[in-house]
């Protein structure tokens, strides 16, 4: 074998390779450390026009950046949790193991079980595969000692100094990059059952931790580290509504506004046939006569968030309004009509009205370049 000789020019040369694959990759964020290596190179060679090259590259990166970030439309990939059950035909660096699966752009759910099913089936033969595909933890003595089982769970990446309720999509750099540390829910009941009414639904987080970070030279990583936490009912409802304001709010932020999203997260948000989430919510937790059973400082907690979603509805109907055409006039007017009405039950349970909401300075939610007028129903 031929002996490499490494020297500066190699090492540039294998830089500006990584250049393209970044590229291609989509991960135009890594561009600008990559370029910080390669850009004082060319200064000390006065290699003009190669820096140019780079300076060129890096301007079409960052608008790609923006571009991605504002339509959503980059897919980085899915990550699953799979786990295997069965010593009869697992191994020991398999059976009863956990792994995040890393697989690419919208993968889904049923096609990676199928996936897996078919690469196990055709090594232990049809019929001695099943698949688990719910997310609740599994008893291992009721499993057949003569099954495979693979057990198939979505899992949301958890990037360190990032909270649960930022919201931010698959295509999101910060939510595939550099990430170790994945969650799962499942919905839960004291009698068992996975749903109930919402004074009664739980919800269990399973947090895991990868023996390794994301990307990764294997498309799987074994978990090393499992922890559960509970969440009651009532703190289930602040993280739904938490997560609904950040939602809508990045949405209303947004540079340049996605008017598609901005109407279909407010008809999530207000409209009559589908406000039943935050009135059940809102009627099972802070109604007076049902608020003292509860914590007094997460009813606070949950009395806020609701203050904050009605100023972040309040802000996306205005910027609605401001984007819409002509011949969208009637459904901003029903959009409102609703937003009144919904607003309307929730001052009942808040004991506040919409305008001294809106006029609530101490809000955490900020909308930048919507003014919040006062309005009424």
């Amino acid at each position: 074998m031929t002996d490499v000789h490494y020297n500066e020019q190699s090492l540039l040369e294998q830089l500006m390779l990584c250049t393209e694959y970044v590229d291609k990759a989509e991960r135009y964020e890594l561009l600008g450390p990559l370029y910080r290596l390669v850009i004082p190179i060319y200064e000390k060679q006065k290699d003009y026009q190669a820096l140019l090259t780079c300076y060129q590259h890096l301007t079409k990166a960052y608008a790609k950046v923006i571009e991605v970030t504002n339509s959503g439309k980059r897919l980085l990939g899915r990550f699953y949790r799979v786990a295997f059950f069965g010593k009869a035909h697992f191994g020991e660096d398999e059976e009863g193991i956990e792994f995040i699966y890393k697989e690419p752009k919208l993968t889904s759910l049923s096609e990676i079980s199928e996936k897996l099913q078919t690469f196990y089936e055709h090594k232990f033969g049809a019929g001695n595969v099943k698949m688990i595909m719910d997310s609740a933890p599994v008893n291992r003595e009721e499993l057949d000692s003569k099954v495979a089982y693979i057990q198939v769970t979505w899992v949301r990446a958890s990037p360190e100094g990032m909270g649960t309720a930022i919201s931010g999509g698959e295509g999101s750099f910060e939510r595939v990059h550099n990430v170790r540390r994945f969650v799962f829910e499942t919905p839960f009941t004291r009698d068992g059952a996975a749903r109930g009414p919402v004074h009664h639904q739980r919800l269990r987080l399973t947090h895991l931790t990868a023996e390794n970070w994301f990307p990764y030279v294997k498309r799987r990583v074994p978990v090393i580290d499992t922890q559960i936490e509970e969440k009651s009912p009532i703190e289930v409802a602040v993280s739904e509504m938490e997560s609904q304001v950040a939602e809508l709010s990045e949405i209303v932020n947004a540079k340049s506004p996605d008017i598609k999203k901005l109407q279909l997260r407010l008809q999530g948000s207000i409209c009559v046939q589908v406000n039943a989430g935050p009135l059940a919510y809102a009627n099972a937790f802070l109604d007076p006569t049902l608020a003292p059973m509860y914590p007094d400082d997460m009813v606070e907690k949950l009395k806020a968030t609701f203050k904050e979603f009605l100023t972040v509805c309040h802000a996306a109907l205005q910027l609605n309004a401001k984007l819409i055409s002509s011949d969208q006039v009637t459904y901003q007017e029903a959009l409102e009509t609703n937003y009144y009405k919904l607003s309307d039950s929730l001052s009942n349970v808040l004991g506040q009205q919409l305008q001294d909401i809106l006029l609530n300075g101490n809000l955490s939610t900020t909308v930048t370049g919507v003014e919040l007028e006062s309005s009424n129903a």
